[in-house]
This record gives structure tokens, sequence and C-alpha cells, in this order.
């Protein structure tokens, strides 16, 4: 998948015109747009600068302009202006300017959109119809989060996102969450040692909102430098039926990966968070976390030695269902695990505190 576009613009930047843009240019923003060619002026080779004039009437000089957009009806002798390429502007309010910019989406031009209603679902219909196109759609976004949810309609989101009114942090906010990839993990070979009867105490199922694949799951660990990969409840179990959102990941106390950096408890998890869901080929996404169960159980724990001969422990539910991902995405039952058997897993490197990776002296037993 291409990475997505960051567009800013600072036609009602104000007084935050000039920090913004060099904000926006610091992060690599792939455009800045502007009604007046003044300002875009000064602006690296990096940089599309786009021009969406004010009006109907195109300015007789477009300054630096790379890009053109215009409105629907506006015509324009494109060879009086070399070197510059036009694409169209729509603001969708209605059904018949919803027809017009799916027939614009439709070509293989840039096509900026704007939407009055508070609902996805005119873009949606845009999207669709422009699907498999060869053009470039890019829509406006009041904030930062309106643009993140924009970037996930119908899955796949437009092709870029254009901040309207840009405050100085949200070009670092947007490029952090757009273009920040998540990582695909070094995965290594865990030999277990022994499992062993512990009592009772609570776990925790962690629901996702999504549809966890069966080589897929959640990296827990009873200490932040080591965790195993706890496989979904996607492979069929007797007496009930598969649940492939979930991952019975462990006791409560136990760690598990936020993202590629930070650790949570699983105590610590609730509707609305993430955690990072986590392939046996090491690839990663984030995905949002539905509800945390919390329930007392038999527990059981794994106790397993790293490639480095360090010591890993997990605990789980103790019960034959709860599974783990060994090489290759073998699906192993905790319960049925002895000497030798081998558990993907994943060294962080380092320790933790709240959290966050620390370089310091910490012991854990």
């Amino acid at each position: 998948m291409n990475p997505k576009l960051c567009w800013l613009d600072v036609r009602a930047a104000g007084d935050a015109k000039r920090a913004v843009v060099e904000e926006a240019v610091h992060h690599r923003f792939d455009a800045v747009v502007a009604a007046d060619p003044a300002d875009l002026a000064g602006l690296p080779p990096t940089v599309t600068r786009v021009l969406v004039p004010a009006g109907e009437r195109l300015p007789d000089d477009l300054g630096p302009a790379d890009l053109v957009l215009l409105g629907p009806g506006t015509t324009v002798d494109t060879g009086r202006h070399p070197g510059v390429r036009f694409g169209e502007r729509h603001d969708v309010t209605d059904r018949a300017s919803l027809e017009r910019a799916c027939d614009a989406v439709r070509g293989d031009g840039v096509t900026l959109l704007s939407f009055a209603d508070p609902t996805n679902i005119p873009m949606e219909i845009v999207l669709a119809a422009g699907d498999r196109s060869a053009g470039t759609i890019v829509t406006a976004a009041a904030g930062v989060d309106d643009a993140v949810v924009q970037l996930s309609v119908l899955e796949r989101g437009p092709d870029g996102v254009m901040l309207t009114a840009p405050r100085p942090g949200d070009p670092t906010r947007l490029a952090g969450l757009v273009r920040a990839p998540s990582p695909k993990l070094d995965l290594v070979t865990m030999t277990v040692t022994g499992i062993r009867h512990v009592g009772t105490g609570e776990r925790a199922c962690v629901d996702t909102c999504a549809l966890l694949r069966p080589d897929e799951g959640i990296l827990v660990g009873s200490w932040a430098r080591a965790l195993m990969l706890c496989v979904s409840e996607t492979h069929p179990l007797p007496y009930m039926p598969t649940r492939p959102f979930r991952v019975n990941a462990g006791a409560i106390m136990s760690y598990t990966l936020a993202d590629g950096e930070h650790t949570r408890y699983l105590s610590e998890l609730s509707a609305g968070d993430s955690v990072l869901a986590v392939g046996a080929d090491g690839r990663t996404r984030k995905v949002t976390v539905g509800r945390v169960k919390i329930e007392t159980r038999p527990l059981l724990a794994i106790d397993a030695t790293a490639p480095d001969g360090g010591p890993v422990n997990l605990i789980v539910q103790d019960d034959w269902h709860v599974r783990v991902l060994g090489p290759g995405g073998a699906v192993l039952n905790t319960t049925e695990l002895g000497a030798g058997d081998e558990i993907l897993g994943h060294l962080p490197g380092r320790e933790r505190h709240v959290g966050y990776p620390i370089d310091e002296l910490c012991h854990e037993l």
C-alpha cells in the first residue's frame, strides 16, 4: 500500500501560518495549499505547491504553483501555464455536488474533496466511485482526529488528507500517526523447559475490534524483557464456537506490547486502547481493544529459555484451549507443552518503567 499523502492548508492558519508551514516541511508533508501565490514562495522542492484560487477566476500570475485546483465549471487555457498541473476541487453538499465529485474521481487527475455533513456516507460513495482509478483523492479534515478517521473509511480511505485549520503541533501529530509504520519484529524461538500448575488467579482475555488471523496473536510475558506469542482464538475448539477477535492472553500482571516500543500491563488495558497484533512472520499491526475480560481461573506457568539462555516465563489460564504459536505458525495447546517444545517470542531488549524502555538496573524473578 502506498503511503498516505499529508497536505497542509494555510488559508485559515492566521498568525500560526509560518510556524505550521515550517513544522510541515520538517515532517516532509507532501503539499502546502494556499489561495495566494505569495504564500507558496520559498517552499523547498520537496513540497508540492498547491494553489486554490479564491472565487472562480484564475489569477493571471500563478506564482510558483506546481498544481492548481479548479472549482466546478472553471475553465483554463493550460497552454498559458506550461509546467503547471491542474486538478479539481469539489465541496460535497448535496446530491448534485456528490455526483460531480464521483465523476471527477473516476479520472486520472488530482481531486480535493470537502464534505459538509457530519457523516462518512458521501465519502464512502465517492471512494467507491473512484475505486481502481488512476487519480489521486485528497480529503479535507478539520483536525488530526478527523484525518485519521477519514483515512480508514471503506478500509483504504482516500489517498491523502489535508489539514484545513492547522495549529502548531498538528503537523507533527498527523505525521506521527500517518507515517509511522507498524514495525516488523524479530521473533525468536524459545525452548520450553517445563510447565507448572500455580494455583488460582485472575487472567485477562483481550477482545479486539479486529478479526485476527490464524497465525496472529499478541505478545505476552511475565517479564518485559521476554514475551511469548499467544495465538488468537481463530482455531476450532470443542464445545464452543471460535472467537477470532480474542486472545486468551495471560495473568493480569503480564506485559504486552501496545506498539513497537511501549508495554502495557494486561490489567491496564480497556476499551479504546490499542495493542500490537503480531503474526508468526513478525509482521505487526495496531488493533483496537474492544474490552478486556478479567476472570478468576486456574493458572499454568510456562517456563522456557531464550536463544541467549535467559529465562522466560508466561502465566496463562490452565486449560487445554489456551494456545501459543510455535515456529511456522504451529498452534500449541499450553497444557500439552513439554521440555524441548519450541514457542515463538520476542526479546524487547531493554528494561521498562511505566511502559517506556529505559536503561537501568532491573531484576525480574
